[in-house]
């Protein structure tokens, strides 16, 4: 559906550029919503789920907070609640570091990998309609979202 429509955008934009701003917060928008729609009955959002990803990624090894605080595509919140809520609910580990301990160290438990696959299977359906894009179109896509980036 054309964003005009599915927004009832009435006036014109100014331009293309606006249009792509608009359109790329609404699409994100879109995708958040899904997202969270499938987290919600683990009692988790999108930070929680990144995370889990991302510690996930680092299976079986533990990285430190400030490791994770680097590693997170969204940066907004804060970081010791999202980390205390996943010890809290059992989905990770936190250690002190044994050679420096201001340090924490963060490793995702069984429990968090479990749930972890279960959310991505859910997820699976979401990503599945970026299938509607040709490899070609979604390689278009990726070089020109990097661009936009700079």
């Amino acid at each position: 559906m054309k964003l005009e429509d599915e927004l009832h955008i009435t006036a014109p934009f100014r331009d293309e550029h606006e249009k792509v701003i608009v359109n790329l917060v609404h699409t994100y928008n879109v995708l958040l919503e899904k997202t969270l729609a499938v987290l919600h009955p683990f009692d988790l959002n999108d930070q929680h789920f990144n995370i889990l990803m991302t510690l996930n990624e680092h299976y079986p090894e533990a990285i430190s907070v400030g490791d994770i605080k680097n590693l997170l595509f969204n940066k907004r919140g804060d970081l010791t609640r999202l980390l205390d809520k996943l010890t809290h609910k059992g989905l990770v580990v936190r250690e002190v570091d044994p050679n420096d301990r201001r340090v924490f160290l963060i490793t995702i438990s069984d429990e968090g990998r479990r749930q972890l696959w279960e959310m991505d299977a859910q997820l699976t359906a979401q990503r599945d309609q970026a299938n509607s894009l040709s490899a070609a179109e979604a390689h278009q896509l990726n070089a020109l979202l990097d661009k936009l980036r700079g």
